[in-house]
């Protein structure tokens, strides 16, 4: 019997615009999509849905959201019309041990979610059901709570998160040549080598890194579903990078497989 284990993924998201203009990160969401066991469904968790309280979306035909501004018509046309799965959505309210709520009406599938999926599975045919980030827990409460979702990945279920390990908006720098910031590189390689020797503590202690670290998450909401993806991690497994970089001097573009 072939096995029905699935691999949790975190991407680094980026620009809204890499849905409409392609570039080796994207080539690199394509080529992961196309090398992955087709899933049965595919659960998201992404830095753009902060709630109070735990939702998840429970609709069976999510809406595409444009949650952003000041971009083209074009990026706004952009739809991922991916069937829902209220069946995932009872049982990741089942699974988790707090109160989750079913949303089956205002929300959808957001940017950090389809802006990915788009070139992950292009056909927009796996059901995809969306988990909120509750912006009053800390992130060794968002690690813990991701722990008990492990279940669904040996239930054929792609848990996929979407944020960037370094997100200063503020910061950034437009100009073609715009130079790393070196705190954003000292951050993203402190991840990477803690990442690699699953020392998992310190990354989700991260503010106890210091400047750098504080630097690289003013805000935590796209840091957090970086958590979700090391709290899948069984012990015998590995996280691999998929592709990695730094734009406009402080986005951080790491991409890592748990498998």
């Amino acid at each position: 019997m072939l096995s029905q284990r699935q691999p949790a993924v975190f991407v680094g998201h980026g620009s809204p615009m890499y849905a409409l203009e392609p570039n080796r990160y994207t080539a690199a969401w394509t080529t992961l999509g196309k090398s992955l066991k087709r899933p049965d469904a595919i659960l998201v968790v992404s830095a753009h849905w902060v709630t109070r309280g735990v939702w998840v979306t429970a609709m069976s035909k999510p809406k595409t959201i444009h949650d952003f501004g000041g971009f083209p018509q074009a990026l706004f046309d952009v739809q991922y019309p991916a069937p829902g799965c209220p069946a995932l959505a009872d049982r990741v309210q089942e699974l988790l041990n707090i109160p989750v709520t079913l949303e089956e009406n205002e929300w959808g599938l957001d940017h950090g979610a389809w802006s990915v999926l788009k070139y992950l599975y292009p056909h927009a045919d796996i059901p995809v059901v969306q988990l909120s980030l509750d912006g009053s827990k800390s992130a060794s409460e968002h690690y813990e709570l991701a722990k008990q979702l492990r279940p669904l990945r040996d239930e054929n279920i792609l848990m996929l998160s979407s944020g960037n390990v370094v997100h200063n908006l503020r910061t950034i720098d437009w100009h073609d040549d715009a130079k790393v910031y070196p705190w954003a590189n000292q951050f993203n390689q402190f991840f990477i080598s803690r990442m690699h020797s699953r020392e998992h503590a310190p990354l989700v202690a991260w503010e106890d890194f210091g400047d750098a670290a504080h630097l690289s998450i003013p805000t935590p909401e796209h840091y957090w579903p970086a958590l979700y993806t090391l709290a899948l991690q069984d012990e015998h497994e590995q996280a691999q990078i998929l592709i990695d970089g730094i734009e406009m001097s402080s986005i951080g573009m790491l991409s890592f497989i748990v498998k």
